[in-house]
């Protein structure tokens, strides 16, 4: 028996439903009955055009806006080749009649790929259900009963789809957040060891799946029984910051060992950044520590200040030799650097963000919060001085950001 031939420009054209055709650019390639009746376009004010050109936001109502829900869906089509569905959203369309006049109007829209023979998009299938009928329906008497089960349906399937689209993302982060945690652990270890000279580490990821793996912290035993210390943000989360992370820690550490003091080392590093991927915006901090001299020379790119606790309970921000994070600047330019002395039982706490800031508050909060837990605790020691700060600072309910922490008694 013969196949019978299947004409797929009237297929698509008598499909029930306003359906449409998208090039990757978001420009129509076509529409069909259905999509341009309800719309109230034809085929020529449609087909060839940008769709937000076509379809404009209406300016009266902010309620009515939903151009980057749409934009975006659209533009993960393309990204992923993966198929998009969209929660309900209000999108009103102008009368082509009466310009200026807005028409209130519900949909519920998906977003499918078109694949050529090597996997790319070559076209954005665009369905909507027109469901302006179903919310007059239910908001009050006279409407279509019928009607409206049969889309409370099509809503539920859809609130499904969308269900599953989100249990897959959620065990998608989870997955890389399990994979970049162990990296960082592996990259993070415990500081060797120091002499008479107590320390403690600490990181403290995020709660959530994201905002994970771009801190780090590291000790390095430098020529003349000195010792550098630093502490780094990279910007993002994630596997690419954990790599990323990873990159200019190495070559922090190596830098430290060759230059002559902390500003030298971040001025290499600045250069280095500038082929990672990643590195851009990241702030660090490194200090030089002489025992002999009982000095801590220290150099600042973007970020917060180390803290210099000393016997007194005097507590002192290092921050004489403060500069913009890591390829900040279009040129290179050399770093500052400063010097403060210290006396024997000091304690010097280097920290990242994540320990001091919180949204709804203002840094000198965070800063204050810190010099008092520093007070409190300053005879403890550095493990146990640790804790009590991440005790103390840290939210209760668990910190937005992750956290690394250096506590060195000198």
């Amino acid at each position: 028996m013969r196949e019978p031939r299947i004409d797929y420009a009237a297929v698509f054209q008598a499909l029930p439903g306003m359906v449409a055709l998208l090039t990757p650019d978001l420009v129509y390639a076509d529409a069909n009955e259905d999509f341009q009746r309800l719309a109230g376009r034809t085929r020529e004010q449609l087909v060839g055009r940008y769709i937000f050109d076509v379809f404009p936001e209406n300016p009266n109502d902010p309620a009515a806006a939903g151009r980057r829900e749409t934009q975006a869906s659209m533009l993960r089509v393309v990204a992923t080749g993966e198929r998009d569905t969209m929660a309900l959203l209000r999108y009103d369309i102008e009368d082509p009649e009466r310009p200026g006049r807005w028409e209130e109007h519900y949909w519920s829209p998906v977003n499918a790929p078109v694949l050529d023979a090597e996997g790319r998009v070559v076209l954005i299938v665009h369905r909507v259900e027109e469901i302006t009928e179903l919310m007059r329906a239910r908001g009050g008497p006279g409407g279509d009963t019928d009607r409206a089960r049969v889309l409370e349906a099509e809503l539920y399937t859809r609130a499904r789809e969308l269900q599953e689209v989100n249990d897959r993302l959620r065990k998608a982060h989870a997955r890389e957040r399990e994979v970049a945690l162990a990296l960082q652990a592996a990259m993070l270890p415990s500081p060797g060891p120091t002499g008479r000279h107590g320390a403690a580490v600490r990181y403290r990821p995020a709660v959530g799946a994201l905002n994970v793996c771009g801190d780090w912290y590291d000790l390095v035993d430098l020529p003349g029984e000195s010792l550098a210390v630093a502490v780094g943000d990279v910007v993002g989360h994630g596997l690419a910051a954990a790599c990323a992370m990873g990159q200019l820690r190495s070559a922090l550490s190596a830098a430290c060992r060759v230059t002559d003091g902390p500003a030298e080392a971040l001025e290499a590093l600045g250069l280095y950044a500038r082929s990672v991927e990643g590195a851009e915006s990241t702030t660090v901090v490194t200090t030089f520590i002489d025992w002999d001299d009982h000095t801590i020379t220290y150099s600042c790119a973007g970020h917060p200040p180390p803290v210099l606790v000393h016997p007194d309970g005097t507590v002192t921000f290092l921050d004489q030799a403060t500069d913009p994070p890591l390829s900040a600047r279009p040129e290179h330019l050399p770093r500052p650097q400063a010097q403060t002395p210290f006396t024997e039982g000091a304690t010097l706490v280097m920290y990242t963000d994540g320990l001091i800031e919180r949204r709804t508050e203002d840094i000198d909060t965070g800063l204050a919060r810190l010099t008092d837990s520093l007070t409190r605790h300053r005879h403890a020691d550095p493990e146990v001085l640790a804790d009590a700060l991440l005790a103390d600072l840290l939210p209760p309910t668990g910190n937005a950001d992750d956290t690394a922490l250096v506590v060195i008694r000198l």
